[in-house]
């Protein structure tokens, strides 16, 4: 009865095994993410992590994605209710903007950006201003753990090298 029970596992692995490569072959960029703000909120995202982190003669923060990052740990990471709460105040930029600029954000050039996210910051709701730490904290997170800053910017080796346990020391 035994033999029985081994010959199904060691089948249904097998299975599994064979099966595997033709289930993850069509996993890409675009199915794995996760997104939970709408396509406008998305835009508006990412132009706030280039404002932060801006596009120089290094890539910004844009342009590494980090906006993509952003959505993930606060779909992964945070609580429904921290995660409406920052879906709330994201969708209150553009309208800050035009009362501000009479023009949306995206529109603005980076000093009034600038301007506009300093107001954000210095706000006296502790609502908007957990929005604003939660914002500028994962985009710094996003940015220094990209692999371009790691590897351009810091002395980031992917496998370390040897140690010598034995090495003399000198008095």
């Amino acid at each position: 009865m035994q033999r029985r029970t081994a010959i199904k596992g060691l089948a249904l692995s097998l299975g599994s095994l064979v099966s595997l490569p033709a289930w993850a072959s069509s996993w890409n960029s675009s199915t794995i993410g996760t997104t939970f703000l709408s396509i406008g909120n998305e835009a508006l995202l990412a132009e706030l992590v280039e404002t932060i982190i801006p596009t120089t003669d290094t890539l910004g923060a844009k342009g590494l994605g980090v906006h993509k990052f952003i959505q993930t740990m606060l779909a992964d990471c945070f609580d429904p209710k921290a995660q409406a709460s920052f879906e709330t105040k994201l969708g209150e930029i553009d309208p800050l903007s035009k009362s501000t600029f009479q023009k949306s954000f995206s529109e603005c050039d980076a000093t009034q950006r600038l301007t506009l996210l300093q107001t954000v910051a210095q706000s006296t709701d502790k609502e908007t201003a957990r929005f604003y730490r939660t914002l500028r904290g994962l985009t710094v997170q996003g940015y220094t753990s990209s692999e371009y800053y790691l590897t351009k910017f810091t002395d980031y080796e992917m496998a370390p090298a040897h140690f010598y346990g034995c090495v003399p020391i000198i008095k």
